[in-house]
């Protein structure tokens, strides 16, 4: 399925229950916050090893799958009302990042790219 076929179908749900006058961009980047949020929810409290074991829980796995859809639903529909081409933007954004952190100086920091030449 392409991302172009989902835009379609969450277009067609929004249009069917006359929500798309809901859908403004502002609407849907909020909605796509909030629904960030509740992913998160589902990891406060958590120790790291509980986080990595998240989905080996049937409840949680479901709640984290759920959440996850939620959001890529709203960056999709956002992305389609705003006229961005959602893959277009990633592969290019993917370029930036390769030029902002060069593997010799990223490779195993966490570092923001303005500080990757400074050294430790």
């Amino acid at each position: 399925m392409t991302i172009r076929t989902l835009q379609d179908q969450l277009a067609d749900f929004a249009k069917e229950r006359d929500w798309e006058q809901f859908h403004t961009p502002k609407n849907l980047a909020m909605a796509l916050a909030g629904e960030a949020g509740e992913l998160l929810e589902v990891f406060r409290w958590l120790t790291p090893q509980e986080s990595d074991d998240v989905m080996r829980e049937p409840g949680r796995a479901r709640a984290v799958r759920e959440e996850m859809a939620d959001v890529f639903a709203y960056l999709l529909r956002l992305a389609d009302v705003l006229g961005i081409d959602i893959a277009e933007a990633l592969k290019d954004k993917i370029e930036t990042n390769r030029h902002r952190y060069p593997a010799h100086l990223a490779r195993g920091r966490a570092d923001k790219y303005t500080v990757l030449g400074e050294r430790r």
